[in-house]
């Protein structure tokens, strides 16, 4: 396998690694205005992710800085094509990290309350922008022989790339209410565990003439084989929630996340990002990619620094693992 088929892959994994966990940050706080009833409850919600939502995101981080180092290409097509989806998603990030630090500030209600205002609709909007853009990314865009975007804005919101946006957000506010009823105690898990089975029968629906509209137009075997993988997973992790196995529910949603996002990479290779103008103009992983000294040299840095951050983020996971609820909450000041 070439170095830049090693990348792709790489790259692949980045991604599938921040939507399973960005994708319960992201329904989570979509979830403090569907499941939480009282400023309380919000804030056992947003407990929930508080001491690990920044470190997921360093997953979008070395995902984009790897895109940008291994298939350069790719990286200027896709952010001046896709410029003002992705800055829109960037300004929500930004929003809604400064939204979970300010909102405990201060005590008057109004100022509590726009912060919770924008962690919802800072959580929304990536979930759906990021569907959005990856259902484009798959169904091909307008690309020149020069490798540049040639499109507006409105080529963007086609229908199959809109239906991809919801199935990301209804799937990731699923994925968010099954974590939210494996890290909370009380009345709020036995809902959260309710909305839970409505929203995966939403999102079980969504998904599935999503992902075969993408198989009938762009996938192969293997991507057949993940789609498979995903419909499975999302039907048992229905059957875990439905019996209270919330583990085993919560890794299942996160299967279901792997298995779509991994369709989408295998429905896509050999391209990065195929142009609907015409085939040969396509990016692919050859004419994309960096030189292969470069990709030799991003590998070897990749093996050092990769266990160390799994064994980083896996070591929080672990010592924040304990359930929460409204009793263990301090007054508010």
């Amino acid at each position: 396998m070439e170095l830049h088929d090693v990348w792709f892959v790489l790259i692949a994994v980045l991604w599938i690694g921040y939507f399973f966990l960005e994708g319960f940050d992201f329904g989570i706080g979509v979830l403090t205005k569907l499941l939480a009833r009282d400023r309380k409850e919000r804030r056992v919600l947003i407990n929930t992710i508080g001491p690990v939502w920044d470190g997921n995101e360093v997953w979008l981080l070395t995902a984009g800085g790897a895109t940008f180092a291994a298939f350069p290409e790719w990286y200027a097509t896709l952010f001046s094509g896709f410029y003002l989806p992705l800055l829109l998603i960037l300004v929500c990030l930004i929003v809604r990290g400064v939204a979970f630090e300010y909102r405990h500030k201060r005590a008057e209600e109004r100022w509590q309350t726009n912060w919770e205002h924008a962690i919802f609709w800072t959580s929304l909007l990536p979930a759906f922008l990021w569907g959005v853009a990856f259902a484009n990314i798959v169904r091909g865009v307008k690309i020149d022989k020069d490798m540049e975007y040639v499109g507006n804005f409105l080529d963007l919101l086609n229908p199959y790339a809109l239906l991809g946006g919801l199935v990301t957000l209804t799937l990731f506010t699923f994925h968010g209410a099954v974590f939210a009823g494996l890290k909370t105690l009380g009345d709020i898990r036995v809902r959260a565990r309710t909305l839970a089975l409505r929203l995966g029968a939403v999102t079980a629906v969504l998904a599935l003439a999503f992902l075969v509209w993408t198989q009938r137009d762009t996938g192969g075997t293997s991507s057949l084989v993940a789609l498979v993988v995903a419909v499975l997973a999302l039907v048992v992790a229905l059957a875990c929630t439905a019996a209270g196995r919330e583990g085993w529910a919560f890794a299942l949603s996160g299967v279901t996340i792997a298995a779509a996002f991994a369709m989408f990479f295998l429905a896509l290779f050999p391209n990065v990002m195929p142009s609907s103008l015409n085939e040969a103009w396509s990016l692919n992983v050859t004419n994309a990619s960096s030189s292969p000294y470069t990709l030799k040299i991003m590998t070897w840095c990749a093996a050092i620094a990769t266990p160390l951050v799994l064994l980083y983020q896996g070591w929080t996971y672990w010592v924040f693992r304990k359930r929460i609820g409204t009793q263990h909450l301090a007054d508010a000041h």
